[in-house]
């Protein structure tokens, strides 16, 4: 049987050479969307694990024992044995607008997390987590002004993403009252292709790409605060109320851009020319998150929470980038355990979730809001070998869900809607151990 020296050295392994990892994963993506063209790309606006999207994104405001509950690092108070969650992602989606449709899919490593109680009223935790993901592909071919004979054919690609190391704490201030507050190490790169072909009609000569390319590299500090406070309301009956507050912040990174000239079969003619080496920032804006939740203390919660992101305030590093505009997002779900004590009947103690989430996406275009709309649900199935000091859960959560507006027709401006149509899953393991317990002989 290992010692706890031994299993804090095991967890801390993992953790260290999951860093690694996930590192590299996230530059994978979970598909081609046109949107994470945008901005930092497809933006992750703290939702938590595969705890929180079974139940929709939602639990700001939901204390649990079993999962490392960093959504709202005041919760992290509720640490009651130390714990290991990592989470695997995987996604197959659609894309589609007016006149074309793909499909896409992809999975990687989505996030690791180890919580510790330090004392009876104090928890901490740290982790690994994506933050965005760049991952777009796009062809586009049209005629050439004033030679409508000629055609130009311009491929766009990005792949990359943002991720954060953080380290979190929560601490009880006084009954039922706690607050915590989280510190990010934020960091990754973002590669971006422009490629152009001129193919000329009649002629014999062999077409040449021109190929822009652009290297971000980012690293940066962020920092996020949260509130939470539980009362009990009736004899079995308790209300959850949370807040967390992510500080906005400067985002640096070093940008390069080269230009380089390639063969139709891409060997590269001649040398790449720097176009521009030089450091810039981006400005990440201040994210509000506030919760609601009653339990039972037992075997059930309901969550609402909502949340809004002044994205009219981004910039990126030369400021010319499209207007985005504040957003608003709304989530409900909950979750039920039959029965979480029962000997005889293993899926009464089984943790079933459900939940539904509406948010507006930052862009706008044509004037129209886009929003993301989804329906999840999922499982959590302790192993039947679980005891008083150490637990094993296995969970799956899965989203269904449509990005941008219904129709597909294109607006007045000449502008066209891209729908993206998606299944995204999730599964989840969580480690819990009971560490630093005094072993007495017989």
């Amino acid at each position: 049987m290992l010692t706890s020296k031994e299993m804090e050295l095991r967890l801390l392994g993992l953790v260290l050479g999951g860093v690694l990892v996930t590192a590299g994963a996230q530059a994978q993506g979970l598909g081609n969307s046109p949107y994470s063209r945008i901005g930092l790309g497809d933006f992750n606006a703290n939702t938590g694990g595969v705890r929180q999207m079974g139940m929709g994104g939602v639990g700001l405001a939901a204390p649990n024992a079993v999962n490392v509950n960093e959504l709202n690092p005041a919760l992290l108070y509720y640490t009651s044995r130390t714990t290991f969650e990592a989470g695997y992602n995987g996604q197959f989606k659609t894309v589609k607008n007016a006149t074309a449709s793909s499909r896409s899919g992809n999975g990687t490593l989505g996030y690791l997390a180890l919580s510790v109680p330090l004392s009876t009223r104090w928890g901490a935790a740290v982790g690994l987590k994506p933050l965005s993901s760049v991952d777009y592909e796009s062809n586009t071919v049209q005629a050439v002004a004033n030679k409508p004979e000629d055609t130009e054919l311009t491929q766009l690609k990005g792949t990359g993403g943002v991720s954060e190391a953080y380290f979190g704490q929560g601490v009880r201030i006084a009954k039922g009252f706690t607050l915590g507050f989280t510190a990010s190490y934020v960091f990754g790169t973002v590669d971006e292709t422009t490629g152009t072909t001129l193919q000329i009609a009649n002629s014999s000569e062999a077409a040449v790409k021109s190929v822009d390319r652009q290297h971000t590299r980012y690293s940066d500090f962020a920092f996020r605060a949260g509130a939470h406070y539980r009362q009990k309301v009736g004899k079995t009956l308790n209300m959850n109320v949370g807040g967390v507050y992510s500080f906005s912040h400067q985002l640096n990174g070093l940008q390069t851009n080269t230009r380089e000239r390639e063969n139709a079969d891409g060997t590269l003619i001649g040398t790449s020319t720097l176009l521009s080496d030089g450091r810039g920032s981006v400005f990440v804006p201040a994210l509000t998150q506030v919760g609601v939740s009653f339990d039972n203390d037992r075997n059930w919660s309901l969550n609402l929470d909502v949340s809004q992101q002044q994205w009219s305030q981004f910039r990126n590093f030369t400021n010319n980038g499209p207007e985005l505009k504040n957003t608003l997002r709304f989530g409900l779900g909950g979750e039920i355990s039959p029965d979480p004590g029962s000997v005889e009947h293993y899926f009464q103690r089984v943790t079933y979730r459900a939940g539904i989430n509406v948010s507006q996406m930052p862009y706008q275009p044509g004037g129209n809001t886009l929003y993301d709309r989804s329906v999840s649900w999922g499982f959590a199935f302790p192993l039947p070998t679980a005891t008083p000091l150490e637990a094993t859960t296995f969970s799956l959560a899965f989203t269904y869900g449509m990005r941008g507006n219904t129709s597909l027709l294109q607006t007045a401006s000449g502008s066209s809607n891209v729908q993206e149509n998606y299944i995204r899953g999730q599964l989840g393991i969580t480690l819990n151990n009971r560490w630093f317990i005094k072993r007495r002989l017989q």
